[in-house]
């Protein structure tokens, strides 16, 4: 199957059955895996922060950096293809403690968790599996023929 790479502040669409969308190295990043099996497409971001109001200028540049804009784009880009919000599956995961000591204040995988959660609810959407926390990174992969989401890490892959 192809894989369609989703790169750090990125994210892509498909409803290509034979596609396969992953991201690798999502540490306190969060992976948003969209899917509505009506229309079998599907779309997946990795951002890196989680509000773009932290920096107006960058977030104009690379607005899938951001939680915020990332999500705004994303789900514009989905429901222009004829998917529908309340008929998507939402599955999320990184939002890792990458850090040996996280500073108060600063740990930004729980701040990346707390911002997609509040996005996803303003939207009427809630979240169907995830898998966030803990210290190693992630690779996530979506099949866009069936919605699957699968993630590796450690060496070891498991289905959400």
């Amino acid at each position: 199957m192809p894989k369609t790479i989703v790169n750090i502040s990125d994210a892509k669409v498909s409803n290509n059955p034979e596609d396969v969308l992953v991201t690798f190295s999502l540490g306190s990043c969060i992976g948003v895996c969209l899917y509505d099996r009506t229309v079998q497409t599907g779309g997946m971001l990795h951002y890196l922060l989680p509000n773009s109001a932290e920096n107006v200028r960058k977030a104009k540049q690379k607005p899938f950096m951001y939680a915020d804009t990332g999500m705004e784009l994303l789900l514009g880009k989905l429901l222009s293809m004829g998917t529908n919000k309340k008929k998507m599956q939402v599955i999320i995961a990184g939002g890792a403690a990458t850090l040996k000591v996280i500073a108060k204040g600063f740990d930004i995988g729980k701040r990346n968790y707390l911002a997609i959660r509040k996005i996803l609810w303003s939207n009427g959407m809630f979240i169907n599996a995830e898998e966030i926390g803990d210290s190693s990174p992630r690779t996530l992969y979506m099949n866009i023929a069936d919605g699957t989401v699968t993630i590796s890490s450690k060496g070891m892959k498991k289905s959400l």
